[in-house]
């Protein structure tokens, strides 16, 4: 009798013999992968439930019954933005000390130990237009988790203790703000394109410690009521019984007009500057760039694919390919064409790259906007662009509490519902022609403000090679 092993290599010996003398090998001559043709991607997500309380909070339920898990996440109708100045960073702590700071009803340490045991979290933060929450816990746990997060939403008592420690955090986080060149870039870049508007504005040391108790209490007063949210609600769950348990919940929450304070819109105007940070450092950090457009712009989907062509998420751009690939001047280098869903948003060009090649990484930057600018792209770059959105797009529906959030979010900011089901229809409708067209309507190279953090004494060539030179001092943070 063989053994196991020996049998293995008896068949072995056999297939190898048959594959050398060509008899396994098939006459039927292989595609290339490139010549593989696969049929239209068509994918229609499921669509969540809309509903609205009495209270006016706004539902967005998804069920989903592969784990035994709740997620909800809450956008409030608030933000940065309509803090007042002299207060900037107020909206960042109301949040933090929402979650830490306790309850009328538990310690924030309480709510700490109790989420531990039951391996739940919840989490608040803010950004520039909203304050924002999120719950996950275990099916079981429903109703524990349920209370803890409207407790936390509606009554906060923001324990002095921990806005002192948030204070500090914060605080400290200003004092290193200037030790990545990186962040230094995008925070002046930003000051520079929003310039006059609250999205330009950044908490500093006095701001910051001038913020008392009583302004986390007025802000949370005057602008988190339930009419204000929106949330997004997946997981396992039958929908009667968890709209049920979400209405008695948050029922003490009535209803408040809010008035938030007027922003005004963004004046669209394009100036071109040049403007350096000193920075003691090998590399130069380089963002350059200038308004965008609004997402409710017909032309944002052209100018997605021309992004995605000029530097945009794939390692096929121009710029990845000539100034990465090629030339090897950067290990990263990027563009991202901006729709913003408030606003404007910003077109950006990024780059690190070693200090002796700043100026020829800027120059071959303003050359790759003209040329697209200038020269029809060719179709096979089209058609990589549009392969590349089709083929990520499902990714953005890879769980249901990613579909429920993607719909409240379209619904906080005004975006059509219909907008994903013809998402891919719009981008596949794009030509070359338009893309061109797009380039040249909405690429401004002489409204480009560039900006450069590094040591100019190290720089190939000066930058006032590219105009006059606004020098930016880095703020002493003490």
């Amino acid at each position: 009798m063989f053994s196991p092993v020996k049998l293995l290599l008896f068949f072995f010996t056999i297939a190898f013999s048959l594959s050398s003398s060509g008899i396994c090998r098939s006459e039927v001559q292989r595609p290339m992968p490139s010549e593989l043709k696969f049929p239209t991607i068509t994918f229609t997500p499921p669509k969540p439930n809309k509903v609205e309380l009495q209270n006016g909070i706004t539902l967005f339920l998804l069920e989903d019954n592969e784990l035994p898990v709740l997620d909800i996440s809450a956008t409030i109708r608030t933000g940065s933005i309509y803090e007042p100045e002299n207060k900037t960073g107020l909206a960042s702590l109301t949040a933090t000390v929402m979650r830490t700071g306790g309850t009328a009803n538990r310690s924030g340490d309480e709510i700490d130990e109790t989420l531990e045991f039951i391996a739940g979290s919840i989490g608040v933060h803010s950004s520039n237009t909203n304050v924002g929450a999120s719950l996950s816990v275990l099916k079981k746990d429903t109703d524990l988790g349920l209370e803890i997060f409207a407790d936390i939403l509606m009554n906060p008592v923001f324990d002095q203790r921990k806005i002192d420690l948030a204070k500090k955090a914060t605080i400290e986080g200003i004092r290193r703000k200037n030790d990545d060149p990186g962040s230094i870039a995008g925070r002046e870049f930003k000051k520079l394109v929003y310039a006059g508007h609250p999205f330009s504005r950044e908490p500093s040391i006095p701001s910051v410690s001038s913020i008392k108790r009583e302004d986390l209490l007025w802000f949370h007063e005057n602008y988190l009521h339930p009419n204000q949210i929106i949330m997004s609600v997946s997981g396992d769950f039958k929908e009667e019984e968890i709209i049920q348990k979400i209405k008695k919940t948050f029922e003490k929450w009535k209803r408040k007009k809010v008035k938030l304070p007027e922003i005004k819109p963004l004046k669209k105007k394009f100036s071109y500057s040049v403007n350096y940070v000193e920075k003691d450092t090998s590399q130069s950090v380089i963002r350059l760039g200038h308004l965008g457009v609004k997402i409710s712009n017909p032309d944002h989907y052209a100018l997605q694919l021309m992004d995605d062509i000029l530097g945009g998420n794939s390692f096929q751009s121009r710029l990845m390919q000539d100034i990465r690939t090629d030339r090897g001047l950067a290990y990263s280098v990027w563009s991202y064409f901006g729709a913003g869903v408030f606003d404007y948003g910003a077109f950006t060009i990024g780059s690190e790259t070693k200090a002796s090649s700043t100026a020829k990484v800027i120059q071959l930057m303003l050359e790759h906007i003209n040329k697209i600018r200038n020269e029809p792209v060719s179709g096979e770059e089209l058609g990589n662009a549009k392969k590349f959105i089709e083929n990520s797009f499902v990714f953005k529906f890879s769980t249901s509490a990613k579909i429920a959030n993607r719909m409240a979010f379209f619904q906080f900011y005004g975006i059509p519902m219909s907008y994903l089901d013809t998402y891919l229809e719009n981008m596949r409708k794009v030509t070359v022609e338009d893309i061109q067209r797009v380039a040249q309507q909405y690429l401004k190279p002489d409204g480009i403000i560039i900006t450069v953090v590094g040591d100019q004494k190290k720089f190939d060539k000066p930058l006032t090679v590219f105009g006059e030179v606004r020098e930016i001092p880095l703020e002493k943070f003490e």
